[in-house]
Parts: C-alpha cells; sequence; structure tokens
C-alpha cells in the first residue's frame, strides 16, 4: 500500500523542467552604427573628403551606410567591402593588406570571399574586447586617411 502511495505521488507531482539559458553574444546596436558612421563621415568631411561609410554587423550584414554628398559611386561598394573584411577577419585591412602580401602563401585569402575589399580604411569594431562588427569608408585619397575617418567613429562609440 505505502508502494502504490508512494508510486502514485511521484506520478502526480509536478515535474519542473529545467529550462537551458539561451547563449548570449554582444551585438552592436543601430543607434551606435549610426553614430560611428556619423561621425566617420563628419571626420573626412572636415578634412574636405566625400566618402561613404559602411557599418557592418559581425556577421557581416550591412546596419548603415551613410554617403556624403558628392561622393562617388564606387565609395558604397567600396566602404562595404572594406567594413565587410574587417568585421570577418577581425582585423584592419591595412594590416590585411601587409599580411597577405608578405607571403605569397596568403594570396589565396584575396579570393576567398567576393565581398572583401583588402585595401586600408576598414577596421573591426570590438566592445569590451568582442567583435562586434566592422566599419570601412571609401573615396578619400588614401586608404589612410579613410582609416582615420574610420578611426573617429570608433571613438565617438567608445569602440577599441
Amino acid at each position: 500500500m505505502i508502494r502504490k502511495l508512494t508510486l502514485a505521488a511521484a506520478l502526480l507531482a509536478p515535474v519542473s523542467v529545467a529550462a537551458q539559458e539561451l547563449p548570449t553574444a554582444p551585438y552592436l546596436p543601430l543607434d551606435m552604427a549610426q553614430t560611428a558612421a556619423q561621425a566617420a563621415v563628419e571626420a573626412c568631411a572636415a578634412e574636405g573628403h566625400n566618402v561613404s561609410v559602411a557599418v557592418v554587423a559581425r556577421s557581416g550584414v550591412t546596419k548603415v551606410i551613410l554617403r556624403a554628398d558628392n561622393a562617388g559611386p564606387h565609395t558604397v561598394g567600396s566602404s562595404t567591402g572594406k567594413a565587410f573584411t574587417s568585421a570577418s577577419m577581425g582585423r584592419d585591412t591595412a594590416g590585411l593588406a601587409g599580411f597577405i602580401g608578405s607571403n605569397p602563401q596568403n594570396d589565396g585569402l584575396r579570393d576567398m570571399d567576393s565581398r572583401l575589399v583588402i585595401q586600408a580604411g576598414g577596421l573591426p569594431i570590438r566592445i569590451g574586447g568582442a567583435l562586434v562588427g566592422g566599419i570601412g569608408a571609401g573615396g578619400a585619397p588614401s586608404g589612410d586617411i579613410d582609416a582615420t575617418c574610420v578611426r573617429a567613429g570608433l571613438d565617438a562609440i567608445g569602440a577599441e
């Protein structure tokens, strides 16, 4: 009799299921992406350069594109490619170009994905040490100037 009661109590007792916690990952909020892009465009404009600036999420998906008045038509693709490359590879595009150029064995990286743009002007976006995206500019007279502009964008949002 006691066995039957114990078994019935065990079967009728509510069963609690321990829910697994969903994984969390840092991400780049839209307002931060917009702030970074605007600051980068303004930094280049202050130097007299009409550029486009793109910000992509860690996934490579474009979050923001800003094109300055009179920026060349090629600048949108260039900035997006640089941002994508920085987010994808987790490094600055100028450093990546040097890495590829310094060793012929690395040359295959150029053809890894048609969206990669291996020219100076793209920087990864890291917040709190986590890679959350990439930012790129295109249209200044040199990639180094593009990189200086996107650095201003990172500074505006406190990114590394």
